[in-house]
């Protein structure tokens, strides 16, 4: 019962041909890239995060958990739990979106992490800075009903000998 609830949760949605699936995967592919290297590299310690910041495997920058216990509560009440699921799903998130792994999964985790960027951070600013979150919440919303596509792992772990639609 759970694996075939892991298979259903994998397996990406059928699409009507391969051009689909190549619209599908760009944005995937940049979006998640950009969440691991840029965005959450830069308050999360991954094996490419600049030695500069000096975070190590896994760590959160020092200043993070402070901003995120600026947003109130519940944040305030865990704020180094909070801005690690945060980091993590940025940092660790983006690998799996930008590989098609768990693309469900790392697309639930990133939409919930932009929902709190863009209303507890950025909400109230000028609408170019909540531009990013946003464009990364409407990717993850994709990815989350559609799954990765033909061009991803998930389908590779899926496939049961049909051609990609």
């Amino acid at each position: 019962m759970l694996k075939a609830l892991l298979i259903k949760t994998l397996c990406p949605t059928p699409l009507p041909n391969l051009f689909a699936h190549v619209v599908l995967f760009a944005p995937r592919f940049v979006c998640g890239y950009l969440l691991a290297v840029d965005f959450g590299a830069s308050k999360f310690g991954m094996p490419w995060t600049d030695p500069e910041r000096g975070l190590g495997l896994f760590q959160v920058a020092e200043w993070f958990p402070e901003d995120v216990a600026s947003y109130g509560p519940p944040f305030s009440l865990a704020p180094t739990f909070f801005a690690w699921m945060g980091a993590a799903s940025e940092a660790i998130g983006g690998v799996f979106l930008a590989l098609g792994l768990g693309t469900r999964i790392a697309a639930f985790f990133l939409m919930c992490t932009m929902l709190v960027a863009i209303f507890c951070e950025k909400w109230g600013s000028a609408s170019w800075e909540m531009l990013p979150a946003m464009g990364f919440l409407w990717v993850s919303l994709f990815h989350l009903a559609l799954g990765s596509g033909a061009l991803g792992i998930d389908r590779l772990l899926t496939w049961k000998g049909q051609p990609a639609e």
